[in-house]
């Protein structure tokens, strides 16, 4: 479970920290933005499906930045308060879901909240890349410098 917790913080404060990124950024271009709104749509899916929700929010919404950071704050607080009740056993619960393109599927819980990290990091890699080919900076969000602190290390000269 702890595993998990550290997954969550991870995921909330590199959510914050590719918002900043795009806040800085002058102009954000629509692809960024787009991005990062899927990111955020996706947890707030995926959360919505194992606590048994209807979603607010679609998968790929069309979120401007403070929407973003709304979110963002809103999934973080779920995802804790999730994982802060699964308790014994929790983590291996079923769950039974229909994905967007209308298929459905059954998944743990841990496996569905590893995918939710995982997604992220993916997308996020993929906003970093895009931000420096546009000409902005992104924001270094990987996991070992949420765990140490320091950024990690950048491509020598």
């Amino acid at each position: 479970m702890d595993h998990l917790r550290r997954l969550i913080d991870h995921l909330e404060w590199a959510d914050q920290k590719v918002l900043a990124a795009l806040r800085a950024a002058d102009p954000v271009l629509p692809m960024w933005r787009e991005l990062y709104s899927h990111v955020l749509g996706a947890e707030h899916v995926w959360l919505a499906r194992v606590t048994g929700a209807t979603p607010r929010v679609a998968v790929w919404p069309q979120l401007d930045l403070d929407a973003c950071g709304s979110l963002a704050a809103e999934n973080a607080a779920g995802l804790r308060r999730l994982a802060a009740s699964l308790g014994d056993g929790g983590a291996a619960r079923r769950v039974r879901y229909t994905n967007s393109a209308g298929a459905g599927f059954e998944n743990s819980v841990e496996d569905i909240l590893l995918h939710v990290a995982l997604h992220g990091s993916y997308h996020r890699g993929q906003i970093a890349a895009a931000m420096r080919q546009g000409g902005a900076e992104p924001a270094p969000t990987d996991y070992i410098a949420f765990i140490r602190g320091a950024a990690a290390a950048t491509r020598g000269k």
